[in-house]
């Protein structure tokens, strides 16, 4: 039996993607775990598997074809001796006589109906004992043939997926018959006033915007995945996120020169601290000195966490990642710096897998770089705080002693979500990532 091959929900945000190459051309046989299409998100470029082995019969969505949602057909899997244009004919009669019918995305989050069809890559069945378990449609069609209950069968394929070969090995012993393939009923859809459409950044309508320059020479910049991401959750976060601003200056001098001081004893090992890895450790272990900071907002409630997971914005063409680096608490200043390397690396050319740019309780914006003194930045939901990091600059300071002097001195401000952090909260977990900057020894501890 032909079985349609989905686009999936290759994270757990995703609504629609961009088939950017297929790795397989009709006619291929494809076996299991095999890679068959490259596939961008709003923010990566993932490898789609192959859950099923078969031939390819029909590729239905072409290469570079953008915003193509969760759940379409892409592609048509055949099994020995089926043909390829019966099979391609079937789905189109399917839909036009059950409109209706839906399943939801492997993610878990709702998604616009699919056409009917027979089944999808991986769709969830009921098992006898009333747990969803996740099974190819031709390992269902055998357990059924064999009278095995897929619940007591142990998936290999991706995601712990039941797929052929699990369920030819098994044995029916005294288990029961599965149940029949039950489609997952979509998500009631919220209601229009609710939030704008997902990925639609708000604001003046784009009528009403090109009426206003009509008379002058313009190029219009399409929006892409990321840019339409980036606006709508920033969007969201302005909106619904009640920021509060805390304002401190920091004396970078023992700091540059304990830097200095470690990265010659570090030329051998072809590792360089900058600046930015002492700001990623201090903010590490004042999440641990603090542990009510590292909180994050989770809608009727907020979770509390262990670790101190930070993530760094990282600006790339077009918008900008946050990779976060879990457990920065437990790592050396060089491991932090090694790891912080090879992530924004990766985020430049789109190859961080959902894991590496999701999750943490707060973030880093540091644009010092840029000779930024100082700027707010908005807080990624649904992290509790961001600290924006300017430039270090030599300033005129009023020394320990009451005399003048010059310090390079380094402006820090702390965007907090006042619903999971308090003004006096915020001032300690600041004041915190202060005195390990200024004292930068104990970050050896």
């Amino acid at each position: 039996m032909a079985t349609e091959i989905l686009m999936p929900a290759l994270s757990p945000t995703m609504e629609e993607g961009t088939l950017a190459k297929w790795l397989v051309k009709e006619g291929d046989t494809v076996k299991s775990g095999q890679i068959l299409a490259e596939i961008e998100t709003d923010k990566a470029t993932m490898e789609f598997e192959a859950v099923d082995e078969g031939i390819v019969g029909k590729l239905l969505i072409a290469e570079g074809t953008a915003g193509v949602k969760v759940n379409t057909p892409i592609a048509v899997l055949l099994e020995d001796g089926e043909d390829a244009s019966a099979a391609v004919a079937k789905p189109a009669a399917a839909a036009s006589s059950s409109a209706s019918s839906a399943v939801a995305s492997s993610s878990g989050s709702s998604a616009a109906p699919a056409p009917a069809a027979p089944a999808p890559a991986a769709a969830p069945v009921a098992a006898s004992g009333g747990a969803r378990v996740f099974a190819s449609p031709l390992a269902r069609r055998i357990a059924k043939e064999k009278g095995l209950d897929l619940s007591a069968v142990k998936g290999s394929g991706p995601h712990g997926r039941i797929v052929r070969a699990d369920v030819e090995g098994a044995q029916p012993g005294a288990v029961k018959p599965a149940a029949a393939p039950v489609a997952e009923a979509p998500k009631a859809a919220a209601p229009a006033s609710a939030k704008p459409a997902a990925g639609m950044p708000t604001g003046m309508a784009a009528e009403t915007v090109l009426k206003m320059y009509a008379d002058r020479p313009f190029e219009e910049v399409a929006l892409d995945g990321m840019r339409r991401t980036v606006a709508a959750r920033l969007t969201e976060a302005k909106q619904t996120i009640p920021h509060f601003y805390l304002r401190r200056d920091v004396k970078l001098d023992a700091l540059m020169a304990f830097r200095e001081t470690l990265n010659k004893q570090l030329e051998g090992r072809g590792v360089k601290l900058s600046v930015n890895d002492f700001i990623i450790k201090a903010c590490a272990m004042a999440l641990q000195a603090v542990p009510a900071a590292n909180t994050v907002w989770a809608g009727d409630r907020m979770l509390r966490l262990k670790p101190s997971d930070v993530a760094v914005a990282v600006a790339v063409e077009g918008g900008l990642f946050t990779p976060v680096l879990r457990d920065a608490e437990k790592k050396s200043l060089s491991a932090l710096s090694a790891e912080m390397k090879d992530l924004a690396t990766r985020a430049k050319t789109k190859k961080l897998a959902p894991h590496e740019y999701q999750g943490g309780s707060f973030a880093i914006s540091n644009l010092g770089m840029m000779g930024i003194e100082n700027f707010d930045a908005v807080i990624n939901p649904p992290h509790g705080s961001i600290l924006a990091v300017g430039a270090g600059i030599k300033k005129p300071v009023v020394m320990a002693d009451g005399t003048i002097g010059v310090a390079t001195v380094m402006s820090m401000t702390l965007s907090v979500d006042h619903r999971v952090i308090d003004g006096a909260l915020g001032a300690e977990f600041l004041k915190a990532v202060i005195e390990a900057l200024e004292n930068p020894m104990v970050m050896l501890a």
